[in-house]
């Protein structure tokens, strides 16, 4: 697994819990407003944590880490995602993966294995606007799909959230989302901030009061709806 970086604590990434987290590098997207950009575009020329390194320091703090968030870039892209949560699983650590949804088998596998016990699953824009939120040329929304459906099938904890973005979505847009995620046990409204290492810098966030016309907009078609980002 390329890891390009670990936080050893954090009481924001899994809710609930107190984890560390783990960045792998590399994705299949190339979202414009991307926070990551670096581990997305160039994972290659960025540091690597040995997988050795990171585990020892697991071992050592399993009677006060409660669980370990897997994000990226995408770790779906890696064919050894399965033996690599196996291995934090065996320090009876619970386990979030950070997903974008386009690979629904992988998905499917991990959680029919009981391989991992949380899933945030990124939605990145309505269907017919999720080419431009992706930075892709043409985009089909099946496999997306495929993944919402098993999430909403699913009884495994479980949260989907959007990255708002001014120049990307509406309140149209938004509410597009609400009805293809109808019934879902949570999302997340997360307010667009420049990290500083974006794909294409220059974009801007709604206000406070703008994200909450929008949560209380898709409360009739999901009972829990957060904003996150926002002081």
């Amino acid at each position: 697994m390329q890891i390009h970086g670990f936080n050893k604590t954090t009481l924001l990434d899994y809710p609930g819990h107190l984890a560390s987290t783990i960045f792998l590098g590399g994705c299949n997207f190339r979202c414009p407003f991307c926070h990551n950009a670096s581990l997305v575009l160039a994972p290659a020329d960025q540091p690597t944590i040995p997988e050795e390194e990171v585990f020892n320091i697991l071992t050592k703090r399993k009677g006060i880490l409660e669980g370990v968030c897997i994000t990226g870039g995408e770790p779906t892209i890696y064919p050894g995602l399965a033996k690599f949560i196996k291995r934090i699983k065996e320090l009876g650590l619970l386990v979030k993966l950070d997903t974008n949804g386009n690979n629904p088998e992988v998905i499917h596998d991990l959680i029919t294995s009981h391989s991992i016990d949380y899933v945030a699953m990124d939605i990145k824009n309505s269907k017919e606007k999720y080419a431009l939120s992706t930075g892709l040329n043409s985009f089909d929304v099946t496999r997306v799909s495929e993944s919402i459906s098993i999430l909403l099938s699913s009884t495994i904890d479980y949260e989907f959230r959007t990255t708002v973005v001014k120049e990307h979505h509406t309140k149209e847009d938004l509410l597009s989302i609400g009805k293809w995620i109808q019934g879902a046990k949570g999302y997340y409204l997360q307010a667009y901030k420049d990290s500083g290492d974006i794909i294409c810098p220059g974009f801007h966030s709604y206000t406070k009061a703008e994200l909450n016309e929008f949560r209380d907009a898709l409360l009739p078609y999901i009972h829990n709806v957060g904003i996150r980002g926002i002081d």
